[in-house]
């Protein structure tokens, strides 16, 4: 959790850097994607990677050079926390690696230096990558990178609690979600029925969900829209949780986990990473439930990708490791190698996924779910989102008048396409 909120510092300070300006124009987004040279790879690939990826790249990379002989992969681990400001500040000087690993909502900043190569089409094609993750390097119409790794969204519950609260298969709807909340505080002895986020940093990652899963769309027609009937009422049914004592508003960080094995929270929202999580603390009776449906069952889809850069000094060969990359069954050995889930739709039949139950659930949750716009702004109104939603479920505000306000500073802010 804590990479992914560091992660999100990071793409506010590459948007910050983006509004400064970083020494490039963004008349690259509408040229036609290259082709990229056929036969093996040769020369140096200088990539860039944050996170535990960073630290791992390095020796998994030593496979594609075993395939193309002529080439060396140098990875450089940069921390999450300097990610934005070091990348604004190669792209202004041009000296940009050949490949960066890219958070998702980083992408439209990037894409607005007119620093990124376009997605060249001879090799990757979009059908290949979960629709919401390959919608994540798309800016303006032209893609930039392709996704590298996914997660999603999906409800933890305890199994026998929800057994002792009448939903031994846990929630299927909105309705049940808050019925299984209250039965499992008055009949299971939880605490609190069902955890969420109550508008701290990130939020947005568990409020739109419950927008996408009602019909609502946070953005058409090239401007943002969260003043809508449809966002309203998710936000309305979020704040229900909080006004009905079923979720804490202020939850210490490092207690929901400890609280959710001893059954003092009986259900959560979270991504795959907490599995492992879990079962480190001694967490046994669990289990994973998709988002519950409103009008469709939607999740949120994050992740990173891969993108080249325009001042690559080794282009053809970076793609190539890119594409390597995106090899199903190389997307297999790195699930297994650092547990990141494939972008790749096929990897997902490989029985290292397949026979796990959990995964398959996420698996499945994949197919539908979004991503909020690539628009360089996005980590701007996401703050003033999250300040908005933490007013609704911890001070009580009137969702539409929440949402009225993020849409005015929304406007205000623009899209920065």
């Amino acid at each position: 959790m804590r990479q992914r909120f560091v992660a999100a510092a990071a793409c506010a300070a590459l948007a910050l850097s983006v509004a400064a300006g970083c020494g490039r124009d963004s008349s690259g987004g509408n040229e036609t994607a290259k082709a990229v040279g056929e036969g093996k790879a040769s020369g140096e690939i200088t990539v860039w990677a944050m996170g535990t990826e960073g630290e791992k790249l390095a020796a998994f990379a030593k496979a594609f050079s075993t395939e193309n002989p002529d080439a060396k992969v140098t990875v450089t681990a940069v921390p999450w926390e300097s990610a934005g400001q070091k990348l604004s500040a190669a792209i202004a000087a041009k000296q940009t690696p050949d490949v960066s690993m890219i958070g998702t909502t980083m992408e439209g900043g990037l894409a607005k230096t007119g620093a990124l190569d376009p997605t060249p089409g001879d090799l990757f094609q979009k059908e290949t990558f979960f629709p919401g993750a390959w919608d994540t390097t798309v800016v303006a119409g032209t893609s930039y990178g392709v996704p590298w790794y996914v997660e999603t969204r999906g409800i933890y519950y305890r199994t026998d609690l929800a057994a002792k609260a009448g939903f031994p298969d846990g929630p299927k709807t909105w309705d049940d979600l808050t019925a299984m909340a209250k039965a499992m505080q008055a009949k299971a002895g939880a605490k609190w029925g069902f955890f969420i986020q109550p508008g701290k940093t990130g939020s947005w990652q568990s409020v739109l969900p419950f927008g996408w899963s009602n019909g609502a769309d946070i953005a058409a027609g090239g401007k943002y829209t969260f003043d809508t009937p449809e966002m309203t009422e998710a936000l309305r049914y979020y704040q229900s949780f909080f006004t009905g004592g079923l979720s804490p508003k202020d939850l210490p960080q490092g207690a929901l986990e400890p609280a959710f094995v001893r059954g003092q929270i009986g259900a959560f929202m979270s991504g795959p990473w907490h599995v492992g999580i879990l079962k480190d603390q001694g967490g046994k009776d669990f289990t994973v439930a998709p988002m519950p449906t409103g009008k469709s069952s939607t999740s949120f889809i994050g992740g990173s990708n891969l993108a080249v850069f325009k001042d690559a000094k080794n282009r053809d060969a970076a793609w190539k490791f890119i594409a390597w990359l995106s090899r199903p069954e190389v997307q297999v050995k790195w699930y297994q190698t650092v547990s990141d889930l494939p972008a790749v739709q096929s990897a997902w039949t490989d029985p290292a996924l397949t026979g796990d139950k959990i995964l398959q659930v996420f698996g499945e949750q994949l197919k539908s779910a979004k991503a909020p716009p690539a628009y360089p702004t996005w980590d701007q109104v996401a703050a003033v989102f999250d300040t908005e939603v933490e007013k609704v479920c911890v001070g009580g505000a009137d969702p539409g008048a929440a949402l009225k306000a993020v849409q005015q500073q929304a406007d205000t802010i623009g899209t920065g396409v």
